[in-house]
């Protein structure tokens, strides 16, 4: 068996350690790129995006400032539907109190109170139902049908919404948008028919209504 004279064994392994450290220190440097030139970079840190709302006020009078309801009621735009039972489009008290040709007119006041313009607003009426508040009250059942409203959405040009018997105010009407921060009136003028006798007497006519707005 061939034997490695030691002396060939001293003088290979400083040459072959010497070629090992080397080749590593190259490829250091390779890896963490202490041989590079210049760089530029940009971070952008504002990256972001903010969603608008709609929220809907709504207010008695011509050009209300003062809004007593609210889409977002108790500060909740989660849900963003609220009902309002303070606010009656007939005349409250006087519209009770009515007499056989007579008109009661009111005029409430919207309000667009959020970040974004609606490109829709509607208006559903629910339909007409009648009871009886007084004792003794009158027989009729068909009051709605004696009771006619003009729903009139007042602007630069005044458009009419619906004219006609609150038996017959059922569709959905489309009314004029509302940009963000905007405002709007409407009146409703109510006449009970001239003709009606005393088995009208006593009774209340109710119509719900239903405002939206929508993005």
């Amino acid at each position: 068996m061939s034997r490695t004279d030691p002396a060939k064994r001293l003088r290979f392994t400083p040459l072959a350690l010497t070629t090992v450290l080397l080749s590593a220190g190259l490829l250091s440097l390779s890896v963490t790129g202490t041989l590079s030139g210049f760089t530029a970079a940009i971070t952008n840190s504002a990256n972001s995006v903010t969603t608008g709302s709609l929220v809907l006020q709504e207010g008695v009078g011509s050009n209300a400032t003062t809004f007593a309801c609210t889409s977002a009621d108790g500060a909740s735009i989660t849900t963003n539907s609220s009902t309002c039972s303070t606010i009656n489009k007939f005349g409250g008290t006087g519209y009770q109190t009515m007499v056989p040709g007579q008109t009661v007119t009111q005029s409430v006041t919207f309000k667009n109170s959020g970040t974004i313009p609606a490109s829709t607003f509607t208006l559903q009426p629910t339909a007409c139902s009648q009871l009886a508040v007084a004792s003794p009250a009158g027989s009729a059942t068909d009051l709605c049908s004696k009771l006619s409203v003009v729903v009139t959405q007042v602007g630069a040009a005044s458009t009419t919404v619906y004219s006609g018997t609150l038996a017959g105010f059922t569709a959905s009407q489309s009314l004029a948008t509302l940009a963000a921060g905007a405002s709007t009136t409407f009146t409703f003028a109510v006449t009970l028919a001239s003709g009606a006798g005393n088995s009208y007497q006593g009774l209340q006519a109710s119509v719900p209504m239903t405002w939206t707005l929508n993005s």
